[in-house]
C-alpha cells in the first residue's frame, strides 16, 4: 500500500511538471484536481512537496464558501421543512380544523405519505418536536395562524400568504439542490441561506485553491534527487554529478525524550528520611503491605470488637484470608501470642484487660495494614528478645527508630483523606521517658520540617496513654488541620513484649500528605496523589526545601 501511493505521488508530481511545462502555469488547483480526477488534499500534499524544494510557487486564491447539510437538514431536503410538511398536512385535512395538540398525528400521516422512514414515524417525541418546529416556523413566516378564539386553539392556514410560502419554498429546494451537489450559490439568495445556517440546516465551510507557478529549480525536476550519500559514491565519485535533496538544517527533528521526575510526596519523604537521620534514628524493615491482624491490633492492645476492626475502616483479603500461623512457630513466640491472648482476656500488669474470651482464628486473619505501628510493634518485639539475649543486668540501649511507608484505610475521600496515603512514625525506647520528652523531640522534628505552629489535643488511643493529636496550622486553609497522633506505648503493649519494667516508649505519627499539600500550598489531596494529579504539574513542581524556620 505504501508503495503504490508512492508511486501515485510520483504520478501526480510529473503530471504537475508536465502543466508548467506547456502552460507555464497551473491557475486553479481544483479545476486541475477535476480534470486530473484526485483529490485537492493529495494534490497539495505534492504541492507542498515541490516548494519545499523550490520546484514551484504557490499563490493562494481567494477563499470559495460553499455549504454542507447537517443531520437535519438532510432529513429536511429528503422530506421537506416540518412548515411544509405542515402546510400540506392543513391543507388535506377536513373541514373541521385540527387543535394544536392534534398537529403531531397529523404531521405524522402526511409524512408517511411523504415517505419517511417507519423508525422516524414510530418516535412519537420526535414528532411532538417537529410539529412545533413547523408551527413556529410557518407563524414566523406568515403562512400560519392561531386561532384562540376555537378552544381548544387551533392552527390555521394565512390568507396572503404567498410571499411566505415563496420563502419556504426556496429553502426546501436549495437543501434538496444541496443534497443532489448541484446547488448554485449565485442564484440561492443570501437571505434563504441565512435562514438554513439560523436553523442549523447547512454548515458553511471555506473550499481552499492554489496558483502554481514553476519555482526557482524548476529544471531539475525532471533530475532525480537522492536523500544519502553512500559509501560507493565516495569512492568511485559518482556523487559529484548527481543531484542530492537540499538538507533542512533548521528541521527541529524529534523532541527530546524528557526524563523522569520525582512525585512531590517522593520528594518530601526524602527529606524526612533525612531529617531523621540528622536526629539519630535509624530506619526500621517496613517490607509488610499485608499484615495479621495480630501485628496491626491485637499486639498493640487493641480489643477484637473495636470499631476500628471493622470492615467500614480496614480492607480485609479474602484470599489469603488468613495466615496459617502467628510468627514463624518459635516457641518464645507462641509464649508471646498466649501473654497478648491473657493481657486481653483477663489483664495484667495492672490492668484489668478487655474481659472477653480472645480469639486467635481472628488474629489470624489478614489487612492492608492500617497504620505503620504495626511495623513499630515487630521491632520492639525484636528489641526485647535481643535484650533477653543479653547477660543479665546488662543496660538497656536506647533506641530512635522511624519508618515511612504506605498504609491503607477504608475513609470516605474528601479534600484532607484518602483510601491509601503514606504515614511517618517515630519511636524512642529509653528507660524513665515522660510526656515531657515526647512534646519535645516532637517539636524539634517539626520545627525541622519547616512547620513551628503546633497545637497538641488529648486524644484516646488503645495502645497509648497518654495520647495526644498533633495540629499545624495550614496557611492555605487558613485553618488548623490534624496531622498526626501521639502518645506513650502502654505496658499492656510493651510488657508481654518483655521489654523491661522502666523502659518507656513515646511515638508519633504523621501522614506525609497533609504536610505536603502545607509546604506546596495545595487544598485538596486528591490534586497531591491518585488518578486526578496533573503530571505536568508533577514536572514542574519546585525543589522540596525542608529545614529550620
Amino acid at each position: 500500500m505504501a508503495h503504490a501511493t508512492e508511486s501515485v505521488r510520483q504520478a501526480l508530481e510529473q503530471a504537475v511538471v508536465a502543466a508548467l511545462e506547456a502552460d507555464g502555469v497551473i491557475a486553479d488547483t481544483r479545476t486541475f484536481c477535476q480534470t486530473k480526477d484526485v483529490e485537492h488534499e493529495e494534490l497539495v500534499a505534492v504541492l507542498n512537496s515541490m516548494v519545499r524544494r523550490d520546484l514551484v510557487r504557490l499563490e493562494a486564491l481567494d477563499a470559495e464558501a460553499f455549504y454542507e447539510l447537517t443531520e437535519e437538514g438532510q432529513r429536511y431536503a429528503e422530506h421537506g421543512t416540518p412548515e411544509h410538511l405542515l402546510g400540506a398536512a392543513l391543507r388535506a385535512a377536513p373541514a373541521s380544523l385540527p387543535a394544536v395538540s392534534d398537529l403531531p398525528a397529523l404531521l405524522q400521516q402526511v409524512s408517511s405519505s411523504h415517505g419517511v422512514a417507519d423508525a422516524e414515524v414510530a418516535a412519537a417525541d420526535t414528532w411532538r418536536q417537529r410539529a412545533t418546529i413547523g408551527m413556529q416556523q410557518g407563524i414566523k413566516q406568515g403562512v400560519f395562524r392561531l386561532d384562540k378564539s376555537q378552544k381548544p386553539p387551533r392552527l390555521v392556514l394565512a390568507v396572503a400568504a404567498d410571499d411566505g410560502w415563496q420563502r419556504i419554498h426556496k429553502l426546501c429546494a436549495a437543501l434538496r439542490a444541496l443534497q443532489d451537489r448541484h446547488a448554485d450559490q449565485e442564484t440561492t439568495d443570501a437571505a434563504t441561506w441565512e435562514t438554513a445556517l439560523r436553523r442549523g440546516l447547512v454548515i458553511k465551510r471555506l473550499r481552499k485553491a492554489y496558483r502554481a507557478r514553476p519555482g526557482a529549480r524548476f529544471a531539475e525536476a525532471r533530475v532525480q534527487q537522492l536523500t544519502d550519500l553512500t559509501r560507493d559514491m565516495l569512492l568511485d565519485h559518482s556523487w559529484e554529478s548527481v543531484h542530492f535533496k537540499p538538507f533542512n538544517f533548521a528541521a527541529p527533528g524529534t523532541a527530546p525524550m524528557e526524563g523522569g521526575r520525582l512525585h512531590p510526596l517522593l520528594k518530601v519523604c526524602e527529606q524526612f528520611r533525612r531529617i531523621f537521620l540528622e536526629m539519630g534514628f535509624t530506619e526500621m524493615d517496613r517490607s509488610h503491605y499485608v499484615e495479621s491482624s495480630f501485628w496491626n491490633f491485637d499486639a498493640l492492645f487493641q480489643p477484637q470488637q473495636h470499631p476500628a476492626r471493622d470492615a467500614h475502616d480496614t480492607f480485609f483479603l479474602s484470599e489469603p484470608a488468613s495466615c496459617v500461623r502467628l510468627g514463624d512457630g518459635d516457641v518464645r513466640e507462641r509464649e508471646y501470642v498466649e501473654r497478648v491472648r491473657q493481657v486481653h482476656e483477663r489483664g495484667g500488669y495492672g490492668s484489668l484487660g478487655y474481659r472477653y474470651t480472645w480469639s486467635e482464628a481472628e488474629a489470624r486473619t489478614c489487612i492492608l495494614r492500617t497504620h505503620t505501628t504495626a511495623v513499630s510493634a515487630r521491632m520492639l518485639y525484636r528489641i526485647a528478645q535481643e535484650q533477653r539475649e543479653r547477660a543479665p543486668g546488662s543496660a538497656f540501649t536506647p533506641r530512635r527508630l522511624f519508618s515511612i511507608d504506605r498504609v491503607f484505610r477504608n475513609e470516605t475521600l474528601d479534600a484532607t483523606h484518602l483510601a491509601e496515603f503514606h504515614q511517618v512514625e517515630g519511636l524512642v525506647a529509653a528507660p524513665h521517658l515522660s510526656l515531657a520528652d515526647l512534646k519535645g523531640i516532637i517539636a524539634q522534628f517539626f520545627r525541622r520540617i519547616g512547620m513551628p505552629r503546633l497545637r497538641f489535643k488529648p486524644a484516646h488511643n488503645p495502645y497509648t496513654e497518654p495520647s495526644m493529636e498533633i495540629f499545624a496550622f495550614h496557611p492555605e486553609l487558613n485553618k488548623w488541620v490534624e496531622i498526626g497522633n501521639s502518645g506513650i506505648f502502654r505496658p499492656e503493649m510493651l510488657l508481654p513484649m518483655q521489654l523491661p519494667p522502666e523502659v518507656r516508649v513515646i511515638a508519633w505519627g504523621l501522614s506525609v500528605e497533609r504536610p505536603t499539600m502545607i509546604l506546596y500550598g495545595m487544598r485538596n489531596i486528591r490534586d497531591l496523589f491518585g488518578h486526578r494529579v496533573d503530571l505536568n504539574t508533577i514536572r514542574h513542581h519546585p525543589v522540596c526545601r525542608i529545614g529550620w524556620e
